[in-house]
């Protein structure tokens, strides 16, 4: 079954601890919110449960077997945006885009509808070193978006985005969650779904 399970995590940052016996379940066609206010740990969550940060106990499952053990098969079908880009600064935005859609044995024809919906479309042919944070970050979301990946962990997938970026990055969330994918979604930003209300943990001192 298609379901990502996180069993009594538990992190600390220095002294602090983020979180202590988290647990929960995300099936397939559903979109868990990360919340709490900055600090909490809401980006180092994402982390652990993408296999970047270890937690001090616990664990994470995919389909019901460890990350840590089945790393390959995971990767396979996960899609991450983190904080870090992952861009190559020497390409430019179509360049990075038509290299992700190789990679992912696609033909590039989603191209141009994610850069029109992402207001790319003007710096499709600059070289990312030359885009601002913003478009950066627009442009890394894209590599997502058009991603078949069954696992979506997006961290702020809707900061730095107009209302009409906005409705296409929920649309195609939507899209993805119907289809039979998960999401999961670090953010301080309320996102709809027209299919129902996103499940929602809080992390910090809101909890």
């Amino acid at each position: 079954m298609t379901t990502l399970t996180a069993h009594d995590l538990t992190l600390w940052r220095g002294p602090n601890c983020l979180f202590e016996d988290l647990s929960f379940r995300v099936d397939a066609g559903a979109l868990l919110l990360i919340r709490g206010p900055n600090g909490s740990g809401k980006t180092t969550l994402l982390r652990v449960l993408c296999g970047l940060t270890r937690p001090e106990t616990g664990r994470v499952e995919w389909r019901g077997l460890s990350i840590e053990r089945h790393r390959a098969e995971f990767g396979a079908e996960l899609a991450y945006f983190g904080h870090v880009n992952g861009l190559k600064a020497d390409l430019t935005v179509m360049q990075n885009l038509t290299f992700a859609a190789q990679l992912l044995g696609q033909s590039g024809d989603r191209i141009p509808d994610l850069l029109d919906a992402l207001s790319l479309s003007l710096c499709a042919d600059l070289e990312v070193r030359y885009l601002s944070a913003g478009q950066k970050r627009r442009t890394a979301l894209a590599r997502v978006l058009m991603s078949d990946a069954a696992l979506w962990l997006l961290d702020e997938p809707v900061t730095n985005l107009d209302a009409a970026g906005r409705s296409y990055v929920e649309e195609r969330l939507c899209a993805h969650v119907a289809g039979g994918g998960l999401a999961i979604a670090a953010t301080h930003e309320d996102i709809r779904l027209a299919t129902g209300t996103p499940t929602e943990i809080m992390l910090g001192d809101d909890a």
